[in-house]
C-alpha cells in the first residue's frame, strides 16, 4: 500500500456517520444538539477520542436522504471499533450533567438523543494523506465529502496518484488560499468488491467564496505529462457521490 508520511506520523483514525432525521423529529434532533456536545466533550476529556464534528449537509444525492453527517476523530483503531457504545454514552453524559439532572433525567435523555437520529451509513476510515496545513474547525466551515471506489485490481495505482500527484496539487491550492485542508482516507475495515466506497477525500473551506474560487485555481507549474496523469488517474475510481456541508459544532 503506499502511505505518506504524514498519515504515518498521525495515525488518525475517523468515523464518519451520515445520519437521517425524520421531518417529525427535527426540532428535536436541533434541540439535542447541545446535549450532544456536552457528551462528547467529556469522550475528549477521558482521552477516548481526539474529537467530534457535526455537520449540516447542504446538498447531496437524492438517495441518501441525510440531514447531519458528524465525524468522530480517534488516534487508536481500536478505540475507533469500540466506538462510542451506548453504556460509554450514557457515562459521559451522567458526568457532563452530574448534579444538573437526576440519573432516570439524563438516561431519558440519552434514550431520546438516540431514538432521534437514524446512522444510516458509518464510515470506519483512516488517513492515508493530508495537506500541511492551520486550518480552523469552525462553526460555518464548509466541506465536500466525495466518496470514492477504487477500481478493482487498481487500488494501489489509484492511492499512488492520489498521494503523489493531488496532494500536491491541493497542497498548492492551500497555500494559494484557494481551499483550507484536504484529507485522504481509506477503509480501515476489509469491505469486499461488492463495497460502494473504498476511499473519501475531504475538502475543506472557510467559505462558499473559497469554495467557487477552488473550482477554478489552476496549477500553472504542472507539466503536460502530470496533468496527463492526473486525467488517467481519475480512470482508477469511480466517484460515486459528493455532499457538501456546513460545520454546525467542533469539539476538540
Amino acid at each position: 500500500m503506499y502511505r505518506s508520511a504524514a498519515a504515518q506520523e498521525s495515525h488518525q483514525y475517523l468515523v464518519i456517520e451520515f445520519i437521517k432525521v425524520s421531518s417529525n423529529q427535527m426540532v428535536d434532533y436541533s434541540e439535542n444538539k447541545d446535549f450532544l456536545e456536552k457528551i462528547y466533550e467529556q469522550a475528549v476529556k477521558q482521552g477516548d477520542i481526539q474529537g467530534w464534528d457535526l455537520w449540516s449537509l447542504q446538498s447531496g444525492p437524492d438517495q441518501g436522504g441525510f440531514q447531519y453527517v458528524t465525524i468522530t476523530y480517534y488516534n487508536d483503531p481500536v478505540k475507533m471499533m469500540n466506538g462510542m457504545t451506548d453504556d460509554n454514552f450514557l457515562n459521559y453524559a451522567e458526568r457532563a450533567y452530574d448534579g444538573k439532572m437526576k440519573e432516570s433525567e439524563i438516561a431519558e435523555a440519552v434514550d431520546k438523543t438516540k431514538k432521534n437520529r437514524d446512522l444510516a451509513m458509518r464510515a470506519y476510515m483512516t488517513v492515508v494523506a493530508q495537506t500541511e496545513d492551520n486550518f480552523q474547525m469552525d462553526p460555518g466551515v464548509l466541506a465536500s465529502f466525495d466518496l470514492m471506489k477504487a477500481t478493482e485490481g487498481q487500488f494501489n495505482e489509484y492511492e499512488h496518484v492520489e498521494e503523489d500527484l493531488y496532494q500536491p496539487f491541493h497542497q498548492k491550492k492551500v497555500e494559494a488560499n484557494m481551499m483550507g485542508s484536504w484529507k485522504f482516507l481509506r477503509t480501515a475495515v476489509p469491505m469486499g468488491s461488492e463495497a460502494e466506497y473504498t476511499h473519501m477525500t475531504l475538502n475543506f473551506y472557510d467559505n462558499y467564496m473559497q469554495f467557487f474560487n477552488s473550482m477554478e485555481y489552476e496549477d500553472m507549474e504542472a507539466t503536460e505529462e502530470q496533468l496527463v496523469a492526473m486525467e488517467e488517474g481519475l480512470s482508477s475510481r469511480d466517484q460515486k457521490w459528493v455532499y457538501m456541508a456546513t460545520l454546525i459544532k467542533a469539539i476538540r
